[in-house]
Formats: C-alpha cells, structure tokens, sequence
C-alpha cells in the first residue's frame, strides 16, 4: 500500500471512552466526511462488512483488522482501488487519548496511473477526519 496521508490528534478522554465513539458506527457519519449513514452488518469483528452511503450511492467496507480498544482497519476496494483507514488509539498523560489515523491506497490495473490524483483526492476528503471526530467531544 502507498501511504495517501497520516493524522494525529490529542482527546482529554480515557481511551475507552475514545475507543467507543470511534466504533459508534452509528454515529460515525458526524465526523466521517462524505458519509451520510453508516451502519453495520454485525458486531464490531474482522470481518465485519459497514455499509455507507456517500453522495448518494452506497458504498461498503470491511473490517479488516481489529485490536480491541487500541486498533482498527477499515478496509473498502472498489474499481481497482484498495484503501486503508487504520485507527489507533494509545493514553497520552493521564487522562488524554493519542488518536491517529493513517490512509493507504493501493491500485491495480489501468487505475494505477491515476495513483497520485487518487490519494491526494483522499488526502483532501479525509485528511481532516480526526479533527472532526475530536470535535465531536465537548470541551472540558
């Protein structure tokens, strides 16, 4: 995979408490941009398929990888293209939560060409995830 972008921001939040609104996937479309709905088809697994709707077509990704309360991938291909979220969590201090975020795209076939538009299209939609997700925690 070829790295589109990395984000990191800081939560004054217990990680479990971070960890549980980043898997609120009925929440999710607050701060994931571009998406209007998200739910999933089953509990929070690898495996799991999270089927979300974008401009108003629906799109679907899968849960690729999963660290339970430190970790996870989201993983969605469509048309020769293959994208990454990976999600950590880690404390910061006491009380504060280290996310980041780290978008891998990868293409195959004619689309590769297209590599470089690609990611930076992700770099520009998504790039400023975290911030959103960080503002969906009321200030202390």
């Amino acid at each position: 995979m070829t790295e589109a972008f990395r984000a990191e921001t800081t939560i004054d939040r217990p990680v479990n408490e971070v960890w549980a609104r980043l898997v609120d996937w009925d929440d999710a479309a607050r701060w994931m941009s571009g998406v209007e709905r998200l739910r999933a088809q089953g509990p929070t697994a690898v495996g799991t398929e999270l089927i979300f709707t974008t401009r108003g077509k629906q799109r679907s990704s899968q849960i690729a990888a999963l660290d339970p309360g430190r970790s996870i991938t989201l993983r969605s291909t469509q048309g020769g293209v293959t994208a990454d979220y990976a999600y950590e969590c880690a404390p910061n201090g006491s009380s504060g939560t280290r996310v980041s975020l780290t978008a891998d795209c990868e293409m195959t076939g004619p689309v590769r060409l297209l590599g470089p538009l690609i990611r930076s299209a992700i770099r520009k939609a998504d790039g400023g995830q975290l911030d959103a997700f960080a503002a969906t925690f009321p200030r202390t």
